[in-house]
């Protein structure tokens, strides 16, 4: 029988097309839609999830594509689907009802709520029947409809007092905070450490790269050597586990076991971004070859698999093909096999690779006869083979099987591309750019920073989404924050200033639009978004929070420009989340890296004259402590009034200063870097 599409067909996100054919009348966010709950008088049935989510995809098959649940949902209620990668600040405001509710959150997002978006009930995956444990969708949606009808006055009282208590979290009781927080985040993340497999969680295991570059910086400030171990031990398991695409590159979403080796296949933009973060500050650090080899295999999936011919990069690939999760990068050991001949014992030992499989069905826990690749350093010392020559078959290994594995249906890859996780990628090259000293990365995120200028920057005010040649969604906090981020970290790597200039028109408009001038901190989406609360989001989760990368960018914008404003913004952000990040100092991780700004000196590099050469020397050093300044530059000149005491040089000078009070110049690159560091 043909299926008819619903409303969902004339939509841009792959997440929202891909139910487009469901037998359930969906509709998008929209007006339309409430005012036909109010007309009907019917509550609303609110779905929240993403392209790559797994379960979401279960959800789907069990529930959406169903007949009998689409039946009761047409029947009682008005139903929305949501794509949380387009409109976060929608997921981020019910988000925070589920977490209230249940103290634990994740998608599928499911909510049920008034036709005034007044939410009383939230959850995740729901099953389409019921179990011993938990109720199904089918007798939730029932109860409910049973429930609207006989004792709404509940619904409607309870839904008031999740708005209320939404809108009272911008109300926050002032703490002072001083630089013992820095201490305090370090011994937290001490204390969560799992010192046998690294990383802060037992089970499951997110790779959070800001965790690991909070503690390169506190390993920088204190020379604590047990900082700088943590993170090793977490970046080299991470890269050996199963999380790892030992075949293609690239990191999965995160390790559903504590040893890292079975993953959430999904593979994030964001996850490729971070992580090249923090492999690049790590090579900087020890300059050991294997973080950097790490960066450049990161770098090498990106441009071959999520790289559009615009420049820009796309958000996500599934973790699911052919109906199954995690198919595409597991292996039998028969394949491996048929591919690799005399080798195979070597490899089937090295990599894990077992008869009935090691990987596991994550909701039976029973063996599925594949095998997620993974190996044991304890292995390699067994096997007694000289590395350069291990290395050299693995080399061979990978190709045979990733010329194998293109032969497969690939998982579905979600072709938009958002700006807020593209800066990311921004601030990611042009780091490892800098740190590696490889002119390549900082092209492509040049090619990143005119996609932005060109596609998604409309009227003086950025835009969130790109698809199929189209630019829409009004720009939201991590949109400007992490595009700002991008900019000054481009900047410093090819000391242009009209990037410099860009990202001060950026910051500028983030500011009009979202910031709270009377509390301090930033609204999740500009000031005028229909919603029924305005989230300032700080909690760093899977990757920073917009608050958190604008006090860095307050902070770093007001050490190159000297302009007060920057600094009040800092002072007021720090105010109205002192609470929050007092109680948890390890969760806001980003934000005490903005701290370490805030309490601890920042050094001003002044460089007067044809400074190219020490430019990049600098840039190679790991100095998370300076911003960089060019002397002979109109625009700099203007926007930073204390360059007006350092002379123009023909040669290079080297100006260290501190609180815009300078030393006296040197051309000893060493000498500057001393003073830097002092």
């Amino acid at each position: 029988m043909e299926r008819k599409p619903n409303r969902l067909i004339n939509e841009k996100s792959p997440y929202l097309l891909a139910h487009a054919y469901n037998p359930v009348d969906w509709y998008p966010w929209c007006e339309e839609a409430f005012e036909k709950a109010k007309k009907e008088d019917k509550p609303i049935f609110l779905s929240i999830g993403y392209s790559s989510c797994h379960w979401c995809h279960v959800m789907e098959k069990e529930s959406f594509e169903d007949e009998e649940i689409a039946k009761i949902l047409n029947r009682y209620f008005i139903s929305i689907k949501v794509d949380r990668e387009e409109r976060p600040d929608i997921d981020a405001v019910y988000m925070e009802v589920c977490l209230l509710f249940n103290g634990h959150g994740g998608w599928p997002l499911t909510v049920l709520m008034t036709p005034d978006k007044k939410p009383f009930f939230a959850g995740t995956y729901f099953p389409k029947e019921s179990k011993p444990s938990r109720i199904g969708l089918k007798d939730l949606l029932l109860s409910v409809a049973k429930y609207w009808r006989e004792n709404r006055e509940d619904l409607i009282e309870r839904s008031q007092k999740v708005v209320q208590y939404l809108n009272q979290e911008n109300q926050k009781e002032i703490e002072s905070i001083d630089k013992n927080i820095v201490d305090a985040c370090y011994f937290d993340l001490k204390s969560r450490f799992d010192s046998s497999y690294g990383g802060f969680s037992v089970r499951p295991k997110f790779p959070s790269p800001h965790n690991l570059m909070f503690l390169m910086r506190y390993y920088y400030l204190k020379k604590e050597e047990e900082s700088l171990s943590m993170v090793e031990k977490t970046l080299k398991n991470m890269r050996l586990g199963g999380v790892y695409d030992h075949i293609g590159y690239g990191f999965h979403r995160y390790s559903t076991d504590r040893q890292w080796i079975l993953p959430h296949f999904e593979k994030m933009l964001y996850d490729q971004a971070t992580l090249i973060m923090a492999y690049s500050e790590a090579y900087s650090l020890t300059k050991n070859q294997f973080y950097k080899d790490v960066v450049y295999e990161i770098v090498h999936y990106l441009e071959r698999d999520m790289m559009s011919t615009s420049g820009g990069f796309y958000s996500s690939e599934d973790a699911d093909s052919e109906g199954e999760e995690g198919k595409f990068y597991t292996w039998t050991k028969d394949e491996i096999y048929s591919m690799l001949g005399e080798d195979y014992d070597l490899f089937c030992n090295l990599f894990n690779i077992k008869e009935e499989g090691n990987y596991l069905e994550e909701s039976t826990g029973e063996l599925t006869g594949r095998n997620v690749l993974y190996i044991d350093e304890k292995v390699i010392n067994r096997i007694g083979i000289q590395e350069e020559k291990l290395n050299e078959k693995i080399k061979i290994w990978r190709e045979k099987l990733f010329k194998e594995r293109e032969k497969r249906v690939k998982p579905f890859k979600d072709t938009k591309i958002l700006t807020d996780w593209n800066s990311l990628l921004m601030v990611a090259l042009s780091k490892a750019g800098k740190l590696l000293s490889e002119e390549k990365f900082v092209k492509l995120a040049e090619g990143i920073y005119r996609f932005i200028k060109d596609n998604m920057y409309k009227d003086g005010n950025l835009l969130h989404m790109y698809k199929d040649g189209v630019s829409e969604v009004e720009g939201m906090l991590d949109d400007y924050a992490f595009t700002v981020w991008g900019l000054l970290e481009l900047y410093e790597s090819v000391a242009d200033t009209e990037i410099l200039k860009f990202a001060v028109d950026i910051q500028k408009k983030a500011d009009e639009l979202m910031f709270d001038d009377k509390n301090g901190g930033y609204f999740i989406s500009p000031h005028n978004r229909d919603l029924i609360a305005n989230t300032k989001p700080v909690f760093d989760g899977a990757y920073p929070s917009g608050n958190s990368v604008m006090l860095n960018n307050l902070l770093k914008l007001y050490h190159i420009s000297s302009n007060e404003e920057y600094y009040k913004k800092v002072e007021k952000t720090v105010k109205f989340f002192s609470s929050d990040i007092k109680r948890l100092p390890s969760y806001h991780s980003m934000f005490v890296i903005g701290l370490i700004l805030y309490f601890y000196p920042v050094s001003e590099v002044v460089l007067a004259g044809d400074c190219k050469d020490k430019l990049k020397e600098i840039n190679g050093r790991f100095l998370p402590n300076k911003v960089l300044l060019i002397k002979n530059n109109e625009y700099l000149q203007k926007l930073s009034p204390f360059l007006e005491i350092i002379p123009r040089e023909k040669s290079c000078k080297i100006y260290v200063c501190k609180n815009f009070s300078c030393n006296l110049p040197t051309e000893d690159l060493n000498k500057a870097l001393k003073l830097i560091e002092d």
